[in-house]
């Protein structure tokens, strides 16, 4: 069989969500292919697949989507953490 996963983390150091990053791995069958990273602003492909996936999503949708996440998802629940 495949398995296919997102693996979404809010890395923070501190309460000063200043420096919070976003980091989305997408993986399959056990190696990722692409990655989000807020702090670089942008997917970056590891695989061949990846690569091409890196460049479509920087152009489309998805990368305001994403950039999006780090407000809505990370910073909005780094009170729970503490």
């Amino acid at each position: 069989g495949y398995f296919e996963q997102v693996v979404k983390q809010c890395r923070f150091s501190s309460k000063d969500l200043q420096d919070i990053e976003l980091i989305d791995s997408y993986v399959f069958n056990k190696a990722e292919y692409v990655r989000f990273n807020s702090t670089v602003g942008k997917f970056v492909g590891y695989t061949e697949y990846g690569v091409k996936n890196a460049e479509a999503w920087n152009k489309g949708p998805e990368l305001a989507q994403e950039l999006g996440e780090l407000e809505r998802f990370c910073k909005q629940h780094a009170d729970l953490h503490y």
